[in-house]
């Protein structure tokens, strides 16, 4: 795993942003993009799926549903040949880097643009209290740095971190997936700029 190398590719994508909408250059961003991190993980518990006890389907979305092809519209399984593409869609990954994106901003927006694991989180037994873990720790770190002191913003950030990456190897992901996906992701979130999304 190598997330420091990931730090400058967001940061591209940040000055995107910022350029795109100017009055956001010189504010405090960490308020707003908490709130996004968090959304973004309760859409990712959504597409898991394994809290929702009133229903028989439970099963996370990866590949075992019918979808909607963004490129053809034809109901397919998540993975197909359009024109020579292949499309895959596993939506419960794609929520997952939404999160990425988010962790590694908010880290680049308190100067931090490196990571090394600690070691001071306590993984959960469940998926289930993983989520609701890394929303106490999410809430911890908002927090802190709403606080008085700032001086070590990286420590509760870090734990954040290892309570996102652990949440990822529980729900079976590689990290050459993830750094794929995300890099995909991020390719499309340079695209949604360019077109005014």
């Amino acid at each position: 795993m190598n997330l420091t190398k990931l730090f400058p590719v967001q940061k591209v994508l940040d000055e995107r942003i910022m350029d795109k909408h100017p009055e956001l250059k010189g504010q405090n961003n960490l308020d707003w993009k908490i709130l996004a991190l968090q959304v973004e993980l309760g859409e990712c518990a959504n597409e898991w799926r394994g809290f929702k006890k009133w229903s028989h389907d439970q099963k996370p979305r990866t590949r075992e549903i019918l979808v909607q092809c963004d490129l053809c519209g034809e109901w397919t399984d998540y993975t197909h040949e359009v024109e020579g593409i292949t499309v895959t869609k596993n939506y419960l990954l794609e929520e997952y880097v939404d999160c990425l994106h988010f962790i590694l901003s908010i880290g680049l927006e308190i100067k931090f643009n490196r990571y090394h694991w600690i070691g001071n989180y306590q993984r959960p037994e469940t998926i289930t209290e993983m989520f609701l873990s890394l929303f106490d720790e999410i809430a911890t770190f908002s927090n802190y740095v709403k606080g008085e002191s700032m001086e070590f913003p990286w420590l509760a950030y870090s734990t954040v971190v290892e309570a996102f990456l652990e949440l990822g190897e529980m729900l079976g992901f590689t990290w050459e997936q993830v750094e794929a996906a995300y890099m995909a992701k991020n390719e499309v979130n340079h695209e949604r700029q360019l077109n005014d999304y």
